[in-house]
C-alpha cells in the first residue's frame, strides 16, 4: 500500500467512527412507556365507602328513678332473657351531708314540730274529756227517760252532744296524727350518712330485668354508684339482626336508591358478602373529614342478603367496606383509567401504531375506579399507552416496558 494512502487511511477511519458514534448518540431514542390493551369484558360501576355494622334494634336500659345502683356482675356478650335476667339493682340513696346552716334550720323545724305535736296532744286530751262527759250525760239521760222523768227531746239533745263530741275527738285525733308525722319528717331530714338508720337492708331494692331477648352489647355503668333517674346503664340487642350504615357524600347518595345490590368487602372473611340497600335516609348532616373539610353526608342503610352463617362473626360496630352497584354490564369495551387525559376539551389517549404514539380522541361512557367504557375511538385489542408523560407526543417512537 502506498505511503500516501496509509498516511490518510487511519485518520479517515477514526473520523468515521467518531461521526457514527455522534450520530448514534444524538439519534432520537424510543420513549419507554407502559402499554396496555383495549379489551372487552364485564364492567361494574360502584359507589365505594366505609360502613359500620349495627344491631337494628338496640335497647338502652336506664335507671327509672334515682338511687344507688349496685355493681353489675355480667359481661359484654352475655345472653339475656326477657323478664328473667336481672340487669340492675337499685337501692335508695343514703342521705347527704348537712352544713351548719341547713342543720340549724332543720333542728328548729324539729322543735317546732314537737311543739305542734304537744299542742295537738293537749287538744286531743281536752276533747277526750268533753266526749267522756257527754257520753256519761247521755247514759244518765237515758236512765231518766226510761223512768219517764225527762222528755224524749232532752234525750235526743244528749245523744246529739255525744255525737258532736265524738266528731270533734276524731278531728283532734287526726290533727295529732298530722303533727306526729310532721315531727317524724323533720327528724328524718336530720339523718346523716353515718347514722345507723341511714343504711338499707336491701328489702326496698328495685330490680330491673331485661326487656327483650338478646345479648349485652355495652355496659355503661358497671361499678356501684349513685345514678340519677334516666341515667343509661346497659345496652342490649340481638347480634344476629345486623344492618350496615354508610354515610355517603350527598352527591353519591342521590345516585343510590333502595334495592341496589351491594358488595360487602374487606370485612375480615375470605369472600365478599352480598347485601341490598334498604333505605336512603332523606336527612343529610354535616361531617368534618380527616382533612378538616366540611362534607354533607347521608346515611344509607344496607341489609345482608347472605345467610346468617356467612357473616355470624360480625358484631355491633364492626367496620366494613361496601360497594353499591350503580351500573354493570357483562361485555363492554374498556381501557384502564390511567390511559385517558383531556385534550382540547375532549377525552383522548395515545394508541401505538408501528411503534409510534398516535393521539386518538375517544368517546367514553361509564367510569369506575379502574376502567373506562369506550364508545368510539379505538377498537378491541388496540395497544394503548398508560400513564403518558410529557415526553409522549404525536409521532414519537415508543417502546414498551411492560405489557399488561
Amino acid at each position: 500500500m502506498p505511503v500516501t494512502i496509509r498516511k490518510w487511511l487511519f485518520p479517515s477511519v477514526i473520523t468515521s467512527l467518531v461521526l457514527i458514534g455522534l450520530i448514534y448518540a444524538f439519534w432520537p431514542q424510543p420513549v419507554p412507556v407502559d402499554l396496555g390493551l383495549a379489551l372487552r369484558g364485564p364492567m361494574t360501576v360502584t359507589v365505594d365507602d366505609e360502613g359500620e355494622t349495627r344491631v337494628k334494634e338496640v335497647y338502652l336500659v336506664s335507671a327509672p328513678l334515682s338511687g344507688r345502683v349496685l355493681r353489675f356482675s355480667g359481661n359484654v356478650g352475655d345472653v339475656v332473657v326477657a323478664g328473667e335476667t336481672p340487669l340492675a339493682i337499685i337501692q335508695p340513696s343514703v342521705p347527704t351531708f348537712l352544713d351548719s346552716r341547713t342543720r340549724g334550720e332543720l333542728e328548729a323545724g324539729v322543735k317546732a314540730a314537737e311543739a305542734g305535736r304537744t299542742l295537738a296532744e293537749a287538744e286531743l286530751g281536752r276533747l277526750q274529756a268533753h266526749y267522756d262527759f257527754a257520753k256519761a250525760e247521755y247514759e244518765r239521760a237515758k236512765q231518766l227517760a226510761d223512768r219517764g222523768t225527762i222528755s224524749q227531746s232532752r234525750l235526743d239533745r244528749a245523744l246529739m252532744e255525744v255525737r258532736t263530741q265524738a266528731a270533734a275527738l276524731q278531728t283532734a285525733q287526726a290533727n295529732f296524727n298530722v303533727r306526729d308525722f310532721e315531727l317524724q319528717r323533720a327528724k328524718a331530714a336530720l339523718v346523716n350518712p353515718n347514722d345507723p338508720q341511714a343504711a338499707t337492708d336491701g328489702s326496698c331494692c328495685l330490680t330491673i330485668d331485661a326487656p327483650v331477648n338478646g345479648r349485652i352489647l355495652r355496659i355503661l355503668q358497671e361499678s356501684e354508684s349513685v345514678a340519677a333517674a334516666g341515667a343509661p346503664l346497659i345496652e342490649i340487642g340481638d347480634p344476629a339482626d345486623l344492618e350496615i350504615v354508610v354515610d355517603l357524600l350527598s352527591t353519591d347518595a342521590v345516585l343510590t336508591s333502595a334495592g341496589d345490590v351491594v358488595i360487602v368487602d374487606d370485612w375480615g372473611g375470605s369472600a365478599p358478602l352480598a347485601g341490598i340497600v334498604r333505605r336512603v335516609e332523606p336527612f343529610g348532616f354535616t361531617k368534618i373529614s380527616a382533612l378538616g373539610i366540611e362534607e354533607q353526608r347521608v346515611n344509607v342503610i344496607i341489609d345482608f342478603s347472605d345467610p346468617y352463617e356467612e357473616w355470624k362473626r360480625l358484631g355491633h360496630g364492626y367496620r366494613v367496606d361496601v360497594k353499591i352497584v350503580l351500573w354493570q354490564s357483562p361485555d363492554v369495551l374498556q381501557v384502564p383509567l390511567s390511559a385517558l387525559f383531556r385534550h382540547q376539551g375532549d377525552w383522548a389517549l395515545f394508541s401505538v401504531t408501528n411503534g409510534k404514539a398516535q393521539l386518538t380522541p375517544v368517546t367514553i361512557g361509564h367510569i369506575n375506579t379502574r376502567s373506562v367504557e369506550i364508545l368510539d375511538g379505538v377498537k378491541e385489542e388496540t395497544t394503548i399507552i398508560l400513564h403518558p408523560s410529557d415526553r409522549v407526543i404525536e409521532g414519537v417512537r415508543v417502546i414498551g416496558r411492560e405489557l399488561l
